[in-house]
């Protein structure tokens, strides 16, 4: 199976989710939250660092409960608008419930 390149708006994404994951699971180790969401480490770490930029759904939904991220929550940061578009309702309302 040939896997298309990923577009631009992809990459940003799995940077943006990386970012999220990084604040989220703050001081705990990397080894601990892969364990605790049944993923490798090393899926962890390409995840957090954008180089796995479009992972499975079940492994974001594993990784966003152990870290007490709601999928919600996740989608609103990963599908911000870029800088200069305005942002909606339900994104500003997300960043909210992430700063909490």
């Amino acid at each position: 199976m040939v896997r298309l390149p990923l577009t631009p708006a992809e990459v940003e994404r799995g940077q943006r989710l990386g970012a999220l994951l990084r604040r989220a699971r703050g001081e705990r180790s990397m080894l601990d939250t892969a364990l605790a969401a049944r993923v490798s480490p090393e899926t962890l770490r390409k995840i957090e660092t954008g180089r796995v930029a479009t992972p499975a759904f079940p492994t974001i939904a594993a990784i966003a409960d152990v870290l007490g991220l709601s999928l919600d929550a996740v989608w609103a940061e990963i599908s911000q608008p870029k800088p200069g578009t305005r942002a909606t309702d339900s994104g500003h309302h997300a960043q909210e419930q992430l700063a909490s």
